[in-house]
């Protein structure tokens, strides 16, 4: 099984920190962002495919072609302005299968990784915050109907597509198109939605999701992950004193 990081861009709303370093490869508690994606993945992935474009020596210089005993593939995407869909279709060389795709500079929780695999496609959703992104409509059963871009809803509390998704190979029968009308940036959602007729999308709620969109949320996600290991070693430990 592969999964698919989207890690072309370079993140302008990061100002200076993304001069020298792409933003996927900025740290959070000593950690550049990809390598929580990686760590968190299960064990039913062998192969990752990064898509790359700014800064992209930078990249493959940290990883090289492995990590964690999963080999590495690059892909180039040659303008990541492009969108999201286009840039999954630069790893369909490499897809067998079942996979993931996400966002390169967002954090999950590996156990919600988990939780996508237990469903044929599946849609990572924060339930109940302010919607910033993408806005997800579910029916009774958890299924995904439709996925309003935050041009297309107010923003009010919601369902928040976190920008992670389970796929497989049929993902390609369908051609990839625009994020909005009128717009040459090929959405994911979007493309994937034309599936819906054929296929049950589900919304699998996230334990947590950390958006990385400017320079505070380094320091929010700091925050937000030492009071995660601090609750995991709670559980395991019993009741702190």
């Amino acid at each position: 099984m592969q999964a698919v990081i989207m890690a072309a861009g370079r993140g302008s709303r990061m100002k200076d920190l993304t001069d020298s370093t792409p933003k996927s490869m900025l740290k959070v508690n000593g950690k550049p962002l990809l390598e929580y994606k990686l760590d968190a993945l299960p064990e039913e992935v062998d192969e990752v495919v990064i898509v790359v474009n700014y800064l992209a020596d930078v990249i493959k210089k940290h990883f090289g072609d492995s990590y964690g005993g999963r080999k590495i593939h690059y892909v180039e995407q040659e303008s990541p302005t492009a969108g999201t869909a286009d840039a999954i279709w630069k790893a369909k060389p490499y897809i067998t299968g079942k996979f993931f795709a996400m966002n390169g500079d967002n954090i999950y929780a590996p156990e919600d990784m988990q939780k996508c695999l237990m469903h044929e496609w599946a849609v990572l959703v924060m339930k109940g915050v302010p919607v910033r992104t993408g806005a997800v409509v579910t029916d009774e059963r958890d299924r995904i109907t439709s996925i309003a871009e935050n041009t297309e809803h107010e923003g009010g509390v919601g369902y928040a597509n976190t920008g992670f998704y389970l796929l497989d190979e049929h993902f390609f029968d369908y051609p990839a198109i625009p994020k909005a009308p009128g717009s040459t940036e090929l959405g994911l959602p979007q493309t994937m939605m034309q599936a819906a007729k054929d296929i049950v999308i589900r919304a699998v709620s996230a334990t947590y999701w950390i958006e990385i969109k400017a320079p505070e949320d380094l320091e929010k996600a700091e925050r937000v992950l030492k009071g995660v290991k601090g609750h995991k070693e709670e559980n395991r430990g019993g009741k702190r004193a």
